[in-house]
């Protein structure tokens, strides 16, 4: 099996609430937009914010949507400056990134994460061919 490309869809309980804060709030860049649906940009990956599908119940979302930022703390004073409340502030975690959560407007976990330039992610690990 080859998987060609991936997507995160969320049906939220408000669509225009969330589709606000995706877009206005968080600040994701639009990928495309069709009836009933918009997909945003998120680095490598894309978050599609469903009209359809959802429902008025809280969501059933046991996951949560990790978005890399180059500074955390810079990204949380520009969440809060809009008005989105920060779940926890940024903290650097004993595996060494730094995260800092959110909540959308269902409740989907959003972690922001920024890796500092001496953690294992930003090291080529590979042996020297020397």
């Amino acid at each position: 099996m080859d998987i060609l490309s991936s997507r995160i869809i969320l049906r939220p309980a408000d669509y225009p609430r969330t589709l606000g804060f995706y877009r206005d709030g968080v600040g994701l860049a639009i990928a495309r937009e069709y009836p009933g649906g918009t997909v945003f940009f998120a680095g490598q990956s894309l978050v599609e914010v469903a009209a359809h599908g959802g429902s008025d119940q809280p969501s059933t979302f046991t996951g949560a949507i990790w978005l890399q930022v180059r500074d955390a703390s810079d990204a949380a004073a520009e969440l809060a400056l809009k008005g989105i409340a920060i779940d926890r502030p940024p903290v650097q975690e004993p595996w060494g990134l730094i995260e800092m959560w959110v909540r959308d407007p269902d409740g989907v976990p959003i972690v922001f994460v920024e890796v500092p330039p001496e953690h294992p992610i930003r090291r080529d690990t590979r042996r020297s061919t020397d």
